[in-house]
């Protein structure tokens, strides 16, 4: 009997200590996973070369979600050497100088820009001297410059992706939701969450799910039944 593939519009986070505690992750879950988040936190201890090895001996889809911030000429460089790697996504914030440079040194790569972290709200955004306004439509106004600067697709809460591919900008663009939490899982350091069925529901292309994936007591259960819920949509 064939198997049938994992859905990829889940993405599982490997946010662990280093990369041989991520491996041994992926091991763990095996075939119910199929796409790779691998972020910042990680990259010392090994991300990229684990990005690399998932990649080309276990033909996983990779993330890399390094939220790069820069003068345009250092993101444009940066992104030229990740890409060479050729993973599948890479994270920029969404400012329009740094999405305008990653565009124009991205290769096959697509290049994600972030709206607003999911793990803030309207009081981190005062705090950080950030403009006046209500947060969603703050996400919207930036994901449209976003796609407007070339980017490929945007990072955005659950609760903003419909409203995000409303937009005519959104045509043909990604859409990808952290900020996912199965229905009773802890909310962790995320603000702004909806389930994976209506994160899709809403719009979104991939999902990104963490911590209630490998830091259940069976984690590839724990991604077998996001995969079910998803295959009901």
């Amino acid at each position: 009997m064939t198997k049938t593939p994992a859905d990829d519009r889940l993405i599982v986070a490997l946010d662990m200590p280093d990369a041989l505690a991520g491996l041994q992750m992926a091991d763990r879950l095996g075939d119910a996973v199929s796409f790779y988040k691998i972020g910042l936190g990680m990259l010392t201890g090994g991300g990229l070369a684990l990005a690399n090895e998932l990649k080309d001996d276990h033909g996983k889809r990779i993330f890399l979600d390094m939220k790069l911030f820069d003068i345009g000429a250092t993101v444009e460089a940066a992104v030229r050497g990740l890409a060479a790697f050729g993973h599948d996504f890479l994270t920029v914030h969404g400012d329009p100088h740094v999405v305008t440079a990653a565009a124009q040194a991205k290769g096959d790569t697509k290049i994600l820009a972030v709206t607003i972290l999911t793990s803030l709200d309207r009081a981190d955004l005062d705090a950080g001297l950030m403009v006046a306004g209500d947060l969603p439509d703050l996400v919207v106004t930036r994901a449209a410059r976003a796609f407007e600067a070339g980017a490929d697709g945007v990072i955005a809460s659950p609760r903003e992706a419909a409203s995000i591919r409303a937009l005519p900008e959104a045509v043909g663009k990604l859409i990808v939701t952290p900020g996912v939490r199965p229905s009773g899982a802890a909310l962790g350091d995320q603000k702004r969450v909806e389930t994976p069925a209506a994160a899709i529901q809403a719009g979104a292309n991939h999902i990104v799910v963490g911590r209630p994936i490998h830091q259940a007591a069976d984690p590839r259960a724990a991604a077998l039944a996001i995969q079910a819920e998803l295959a009901g949509i």
